[in-house]
């Protein structure tokens, strides 16, 4: 299974929506909190973009120029919630938590806009996996899944293109998915989708739902190595 620091870089690192809560915005709308971009740089800091005249920039510059109180740092923490990209019952696949220091950056962003650094001091996630804590060090040297970038467009074009290939993969989790009658055959929707292998959600006909995963011969690195697994992966259904 990916580590949970990997997991945690992924979600990061992707597109899923997150939020920047600082102490003494509370009531700020989430809009204003949500970064224009974010990144990870090479010692695990997270950086995030918003505009100059967001309450999160005013944060903190502000703390720069505290005189009662001489540290220059804001606590804060960027919340991250997934949501699967393609329709299914109970469709948050996780979320993250990322805990640190803020500090403003100046000149790494364009016109009109700050770069604020989160220094990580400890993560947290919780996801189809299960709940775990993430050290600092493990973020800072996790890597993020090849595949996190394109996962969203590859679940939509399997739900959309092999759905014929999807239900036959019911075929290889036993009796509990089994049925020779397509009236009463459970629905198979893609969940998610790593270097390691597949996760899809089976619906069955009186509302339940269960979810399986399908490990790949060997990890990919890219769509091709996934498209050669997903052959594979198929054909073993089909026979």
């Amino acid at each position: 299974m990916p580590s949970a620091a990997e997991r945690t870089r992924t979600l990061v690192q992707s597109t899923c929506s997150a939020v920047l809560l600082v102490p003494g915005l509370e009531s700020a709308g989430s809009d204003q909190l949500m970064p224009l971009s974010r990144g990870v740089g090479p010692d695990g800091d997270v950086f995030l973009e918003f505009p100059e005249v967001s309450p999160v920039v005013r944060a903190a510059a502000q703390a720069g120029y505290d005189e009662d109180d001489g540290d220059d740092e804001v606590p804060a923490v960027l919340e991250i919630t997934d949501v699967a990209p393609v329709a299914v019952p109970h469709r948050i696949r996780g979320r993250a938590r990322i805990a640190g220091w803020l500090t403003a950056v100046p000149g790494l962003a364009g016109p009109g806009r700050m770069m604020l650094r989160l220094e990580t001091d400890e993560a947290h996630i919780d996801d189809l996996w299960g709940t775990e804590s993430v050290a600092a060090d493990s973020f800072r040297d996790a890597a993020p899944d090849p595949l996190g970038d394109v996962e969203a467009d590859l679940l939509q074009h399997l739900h959309a293109a092999h759905p014929r290939e999807l239900a036959g993969l019911s075929g290889l989790l036993g009796a509990r998915a089994s049925c020779t009658c397509a009236a009463h055959r459970p629905a198979v929707v893609p969940l998610a989708l790593d270097r390691l292998g597949l996760r899809v959600r089976v619906c069955e006909r009186d509302g339940g739902c269960f979810d399986a995963r399908f490990e790949f011969p060997e990890p990919v690195r890219d769509v091709a190595g996934l498209s050669r697994a997903m052959h594979t992966l198929f054909a073993a259904a089909a026979g």
